[in-house]
């Protein structure tokens, strides 16, 4: 950081009620979008969008019945979207008051989650956990993204633990494991006063899946193998934004008689690579013999 410049070299811009990540002054993946958009829907998550539209339906059917069909279509397509932001802040709050609540705090837990919040406590008072970093970002200059994992604790097992807090009601999938193993591949993170840190190291990465009727902790595989799992998942992602004439060109046109070879390659991003010559394009054909 210059002195004529306090913006941090890596810091998450907090923007409402979402966020970015930046490295150097430059926008960078965030995990979890990486993970919403470039790991391929499961046919459990279909079963669960089209399940959420039904629910939907069920629990709002006189607005619906009223609705213009065009109101009607956009609601029942939001469905989805807007069960996830109500799990994803349920979540949040959980989070949020259990901490609190072991530091000793007096605050007023909704009924709702009284025993989300309850299955927390009996976590800490289990596991005792020493917290390292909590809710801290952390970066990957390399490879350009950067997350926030919920905890870095030494646990009464010994081992220094990376963990997730999970409350959804299915349980805890294969995506987190993914999750983790980018945020263990991590190289770095932002400390209280923007300077960069190394990261802790990390024995073993977990979930913590908060119920209503207690806890579950599960280790997940955060390893070589699944750390590459999340570059492939960030490439398609990029994939999923690149423009589309990076890889479609612009119509050809037909050749003129006489007119040469190149003539009717069409121009644009995507005939940037060097196009074979006849001759090496028929070079890179098996012969007769070899057939």
């Amino acid at each position: 950081m210059s002195a004529a410049d306090d913006t941090p070299p890596a810091r998450r811009v907090n923007r409402g009620r979402g966020h970015s990540y930046e490295i150097d002054g430059r926008k960078v993946d965030g995990v979890t979008t990486v993970l919403d958009d470039g790991i391929p829907m499961g046919r459990g998550l279909v079963n669960w969008i089209a399940n959420a539209a039904v629910v939907y339906a069920e629990d709002h059917w006189d607005e619906l019945v009223a609705a213009t069909p065009s109101e009607r279509r956009r609601a029942m397509e939001g469905a989805r979207f807007e069960t996830s932001k109500s799990a994803l802040a349920k979540g949040t709050t959980i989070h949020n008051l259990a901490m609190r609540l072991a530091a000793g705090e007096e605050v007023d837990v909704p009924e709702e989650i009284s025993g989300y919040i309850d299955a927390y406590l009996l976590f800490v008072e289990e596991w005792q956990p020493r917290e390292l970093l909590v809710e801290t970002p952390v970066f990957n200059r390399t490879h350009r993204y950067a997350g926030t994992p919920d905890l870095i604790a030494d646990l009464a097992d010994g081992w220094r633990w990376m963990l997730d807090w999970k409350s959804g009601g299915k349980g805890i999938f294969p995506e987190a494991a993914v999750q983790l193993a980018a945020y263990r591949n991590a190289e770095f993170y932002v400390d209280s006063l923007g300077r960069e840190r190394a990261l802790p190291d990390v024995d073993l990465c977990g979930c913590v899946w908060l119920r209503a009727d207690g806890y579950d902790l599960y280790r997940v595989d955060a390893g070589e193998r699944t750390f590459r799992v999340f570059q492939y998942a960030q490439q398609l992602a990029r994939f999923g934004r690149d423009p589309r004439d990076l890889y479609i060109s612009e119509a050809a046109t037909p050749p003129r008689p006489g007119a040469g070879r190149t003539a009717s390659l069409p121009h644009g991003p995507a005939n940037s690579s060097r196009a074979r010559s006849a001759p090496e394009a028929r070079s890179a054909q098996p012969s007769s013999e070899a057939a």
